[in-house]
């Protein structure tokens, strides 16, 4: 049985990682389920209690920030408080309707349309709009550091 659970804890690690990039998995959220498997297999030796305190705060503050910096990445490149909420919505909006690719698309649209609304012009709005794409890979590297992270700890405790 240990071996089944180390071994579904190192899948759940890998799909973790491919889940900062596919929006249809929470990326750091199945990387640190797969930390608390390798405990539970492992009778709770490998990791202490703060370790996996941190490492699960840690996966809960870059799944939030995912949802925030691509709005503030276009706040940074001069959004209007319309172009920063329309970077939300839009973010939101295209993961529901076109996954992963909609993610960018939606939050650079998002930022554009709020910024068009505002009365701001189309050079403004593009450049709200770029920050927001800009944001969104910053969001997906923070989501991949940690993830990398965690799969490193699970890696190195594994055997």
């Amino acid at each position: 049985m240990t071996v089944f659970l180390i071994i579904l804890g190192l899948l759940v690690s890998l799909a973790g990682l491919a889940g900062c990039i596919l929006p249809i998995m929470p990326g750091p959220p199945l990387s640190f389920a797969a930390l608390v498997i390798l405990s539970f297999a492992k009778n709770w030796e490998p990791f202490g209690a703060t370790f996996l305190i941190v490492m699960g705060a840690l996966a809960a503050l870059v799944t939030i920030l995912d949802y925030v910096v691509p709005a503030a990445g276009a706040k940074k490149y001069g959004a209007s408080r319309f172009g920063f909420w329309g970077s939300i919505v839009g973010l939101v909006v295209g993961l529901f309707v076109f996954s992963a690719l909609g993610m960018f698309i939606g939050g650079l649209v998002g930022a554009v349309a709020g910024e068009l609304l505002a009365g701001r012009k189309r050079q403004d709005a593009l450049r709200a709009g770029w920050g927001a794409f800009v944001g969104n890979l910053f969001g997906i590297g923070l989501k991949m550091a940690v993830s990398g992270v965690m799969l490193f700890f699970y890696v190195k405790e594994m055997f």
